[in-house]
């Protein structure tokens, strides 16, 4: 049976694939991401059977989906606390992938870096489909940032609105995430992120009208939000397929950085039966925050249907987008912010080319060892300084560990360099 193809391609990949003896569990995370994505694209399809796209009803259409539809309420919360544990494993992921340097794997490192950026864009377009306060002011300022685009910028973001402003457009696009309930927060969190695109040169301006479909975040910026939102989880799952596609040429790396071809057993059952006990794990965590404590991460500006005449106090992204948005506001010139926001992601891209070293792995380098856990408690700072208003000191703070974070990726090839030197 295993010689039959489709079969055949199922054992290779799931069953007889040899894997590094040594693994350890911060493997699982890849796996569990996959669960997370079905846990997303499941409840999104459920979801979108019940949603309505429009500035008029979208928070109407939310809060009927939480309390007239069998389960609706079960499925809205695990879509919205699953981006969360999607996160989670991710950023995990992430860091597993930077301390044993798996991105010497340059093409599964490249898409992967490449799946990272389309998720926080999809999530992004979730965060503004409820229509709260948040997501509709947050659509607006992020949209605007394609303004700053020379010539072209006011015609992109009136193009992304669907008209002059965010409104019925803006809804489509950003479905049941954050924005999708066109709550307060998801109102002003659209307006806030979008508007970041006026900061391009020349073309800016034109670009956030072109966003929004028009002059502000209204009906067609929603529409559009909600499309690509409904679409870009699917244009993720075959990005994935292709991230494994180069990962099974290649074969994982391993805690030591060494070459393991000598030493490989079966995937099934060694590290099968590891991965079922983290979905075991996970699940029970997942549940236990839907059931428990289910609004524990979400913004309370959001259960305000979105008002375009009052802007909240202070307005930040969900959790995960702090530390970017963090880096973006450490930066006082627009289009200076945009471009570290950009590069703060993007800088992943670089890491197979810059950083050459012995031994791919953190294993047998302390000074790399102290460097990354000085990223990750930069990027825990600065998630932190992400949720404080602009004002001193958090500006000042902010630019610091700005500077810092990307100054660990400037600082580490030099200090491979030195290491290597000293243990040959």
């Amino acid at each position: 049976m295993r010689k039959i193809s489709p079969i055949n391609m199922i054992n290779n990949a799931l069953i007889d694939l040899p894997a590094p003896s040594n693994i350890s569990m911060w493997w699982n995370f890849g796996s569990l991401l996959g669960l997370c994505l079905m846990i997303q694209i499941i409840t999104g399809l459920f979801l979108s059977m019940h949603y309505s796209a429009s500035i008029e009803t979208a928070f109407n259409s939310v809060v009927h989906i939480m309390r007239d539809v069998n389960y609706g309420w079960l499925m809205k919360i695990m879509h919205a606390n699953g981006a969360s544990f999607f996160f989670i494993c991710l950023y995990i992921h992430i860091g597993r992938g930077l301390y044993y340097y798996s991105f010497k794997l340059t093409m599964t490192w490249i898409v992967g870096t490449l799946i990272f950026l389309i998720t926080m864009m999809t999530a992004f377009l979730g965060y503004v489909l409820p229509w709260g306060q948040m997501s509709f002011w947050g659509a607006t300022v992020i949209t605007n940032l394609l303004s700053a685009v020379p010539y072209l910028g006011t015609d992109l973001v009136q193009w992304l609105w669907g008209g002059f402003a965010v409104d019925n457009a803006t809804m489509m696009t950003a479905f049941l995430g954050y924005v999708l309930p066109w709550g307060q927060m998801s109102f002003w969190g659209a307006t806030v992120i979008t508007n970041l695109l006026s900061a391009v040169p020349y073309l800016g301006t034109d670009l956030v009208q072109w966003l929004w479909g028009g002059f502000a975040v209204d009906n067609a910026t929603l529409n559009r939000f909600f499309t690509f939102h409904f679409i870009m989880p699917f244009v993720v799952l075959a990005m994935v397929m292709i991230h494994f596609l180069f990962l099974h040429q290649t074969g994982s790396n391993n805690p030591m950085g060494l070459n393991s071809n000598l030493d490989k057993i079966p995937f099934h059952p060694y590290f099968s039966y590891k991965d079922i006990m983290g979905y075991m794990v996970m699940i029970l965590m997942f549940m236990l925050l839907n059931l428990t404590n289910p609004l524990m991460l979400n913004d309370p500006d959001n259960f305000i249907p979105a008002n375009p005449l009052v802007t909240p106090v202070h307005i930040q992204p969900e959790w995960y987008f702090l530390f970017a948005y963090a880096i973006l506001r450490s930066i006082p010139n627009k289009l200076g912010g945009v471009i570290a926001l950009l590069m703060s992601i993007l800088i992943l891209l670089f890491l197979p080319f810059i950083n050459k070293k012995k031994i791919q792995s953190n294993s047998f380098y302390p000074l790399s060892k102290i460097l990354f856990w000085n990223l990750v408690t930069t990027i825990i700072l600065l998630t932190w300084i992400g949720a404080r208003p602009v004002e001193y000191p958090y500006i000042m703070i902010g630019q610091i560990l700005t500077i810092n974070y990307f100054s660990i990726y400037l600082i580490n090839p030099i200090f491979n360099k030195i290491w290597d030197n000293i243990i040959y």
